[in-house]
């Protein structure tokens, strides 16, 4: 399909001029520039879309000084062997190519860099690393964040086609500027430009030079092979036809224009109203982490040409609300998926599959998580909580841990309920005793918070009043009975509190503490 100036000039009109409803009045549609003019003639004249695809354009751009090693002709035959990997990443690149080509060429930056996601991602937008680097251009939590790329609940733009790109491509340069060479400055892209750096002082402190063939020796073997892998693509793409691979089409012109969008949406609306499937509408749109779009006046959704003209359309005739979700921030660690989902009308399941919540763990206190909207709570969610919600989450366990004690020759009711923070109330209601004495060996049952009755080394603190030592039997999760002798330790603080330590221990127990590790413990159950 060929597109003129005229066609984009019609389409504006046609786009900016018509009546929306009160449900589309926030809706503007953006078509990307781009360059009619062929960058290899030296006198400029508009060229029809048609003469050449992407691949044509991307060859004439390419400036980078080709490499020749073993390295290389390894993984040209790597790729060379795999024609059904390669032209199926080359068709996944299809809908991207167009942009980066555009805007490196806005840069003055070498074409071939284009092909780099091919490298990083497969040209597949929603990859993810065993590092945790995401998206077309594989960016890092903090090197996104150096790059501006915004990382939250809603949003991380390290998936954003058009802001990783840009990202990718700014870093690329300031890579280049710190090297003077673009086969180091990818090398600093792979391996980080202080390791490329100290290479470089390494080689010049023994007199050797200084590019990227004479320090690939010091360099890991997924960096040596790094530009490597660029040259292959770059010798197929060059001559595809010397490999027998097929590559399929891709025609000079946009793929995708962009919507302004400042009010929440759906992604299942988005792609509905769009008439494109889900998958395809998150192959442009990978960026957005939940089942909503957060409206803002920087929020941007990408669809196709003719998508773009039958979104516009959809939404004017739309009638219900675009998006049915908003948020709610846990006040109180109590708050458990069950009653918040009473409360908005849904399941503990959706909640927990559309927040990521993990099975068995609640949610702590803050956390932002989305939830159905209600009759009273129906806003859109604000940019403010967009931009600062973070979820928390906590194993899910009772708050009180069952365990059983045998009664002392100096024991009382008191001293036991005192000695584990409890009442004496409650230590007759367990047991079903009915006046306050007890016999020397009796069992008592006690229900022990759980935050005191164990942490992460089986360690028990309360506050107590004495140092003694006694025979507990603890249940643990599987109702099995384990004996432990528990040591009550004493301390004071400089204001005379009396603080305590209880430290449950097997009969193979370790030697007795010492007084400093006993004034440790005492001082670490003073900040809990």
């Amino acid at each position: 399909m060929q597109f003129t100036l005229k066609t984009y000039a019609l389409a504006a009109i046609a786009f900016f001029g018509a009546p929306l409803l009160a449900q589309a009045n926030d809706i503007s549609i953006y078509t990307p520039n781009f360059s009619l003019i062929d960058p290899s003639n030296p006198n400029p004249a508009v060229i029809g879309m048609s003469q050449f695809d992407v691949w044509t354009r991307i060859r004439r751009g390419f400036s980078i000084p080709d490499l020749d090693n073993a390295q290389v002709v390894s993984q040209t035959e790597f790729y060379s062997s795999r024609p059904d990997y390669f032209e199926r990443t080359t068709l996944r690149a299809s809908p991207y190519l167009f942009h980066v080509v555009q805007e490196l060429e806005k840069r003055g930056m070498p074409t071939e860099l284009a092909l780099l996601p091919f490298i990083e991602s497969s040209f597949n937008p929603q990859a993810f690393s065993s590092a945790k680097a995401v998206g077309l251009w594989q960016f890092m939590p903090a090197t996104g964040r150096d790059f501006n790329l915004k990382q939250n609940m809603f949003k991380d733009e390290r998936r954003d086609v058009l802001a990783s790109t840009d990202a990718a491509l700014t870093y690329l340069q300031t890579l280049y500027a710190m090297f003077g060479d673009w086969q180091l400055a990818l090398a600093a892209y792979n391996w980080g430009q202080g390791s490329v750096q100290k290479a470089i002082d390494r080689n010049q402190a023994a007199g050797l030079p200084t590019d990227f063939a004479s320090l690939a020796p010091l360099m890991p073997a997924e960096t040596r092979n790094y530009v490597p892998k660029l040259q292959a693509v770059k010798n197929i793409i060059a001559a595809p036809e010397a490999y027998n691979i097929a590559l399929p089409k891709i025609d000079n012109e946009p793929y995708f224009v962009t919507i302004g969008k400042t009010r929440d949406i759906d992604v299942k609306v988005a792609a509905q109203l769009a008439e494109l499937s889900l998958d395809d509408f998150r192959a442009l749109n990978p960026q957005f982490n939940r089942p909503v779009i957060i409206g803002s006046s920087d929020t941007k959704i990408l669809l196709p040409q003719t998508n773009a003209e039958k979104f516009k359309k959809n939404i004017i005739k739309w009638t219900q609300s675009l998006s049915s979700w908003t948020s709610h921030t846990v006040g109180s660690a109590r708050e458990r998926i069950e009653a918040i989902a009473i409360k908005f009308d849904t399941t503990p399941a959706i909640l927990r599959e559309v927040n990521h919540i993990p099975p068995r763990m609640l949610l702590k206190a803050g956390s932002t998580i989305l939830v159905p909207k209600t009759e009273s709570e129906n806003s859109d969610i604000t940019a403010e909580v967009a931009n600062n919600a973070t979820m928390a989450v906590a194993p899910d366990v009772p708050e009180t841990r069952r365990i059983f004690v045998k009664v002392g020759k100096r024991d009382t009711l008191a001293s036991i309920a005192g000695r584990y923070n409890v009442s004496v109330s409650q230590v007759k209601s367990w047991n079903s005793l009915h006046r306050d004495g007890v016999s020397r060996g009796q069992s008592l049952q006690l229900q022990v918070p759980n935050r005191m009755a164990s942490s992460g080394d089986g360690s028990i603190r309360r506050a107590s009043a004495t140092t003694q030592y006694h025979k507990a039997v603890i249940v643990n999760k599987r109702g099995e009975r384990k004996e432990r002798i528990v040591k009550v330790a004493q301390t004071a603080s400089k204001t005379h509190e009396k603080k305590a330590v209880i430290v449950a221990a097997s009969k193979k127990s370790k030697p007795q503490s010492t007084k400093t590790e006993i004034l440790a413990s005492a001082r670490s159950s003073r900040k809990q």
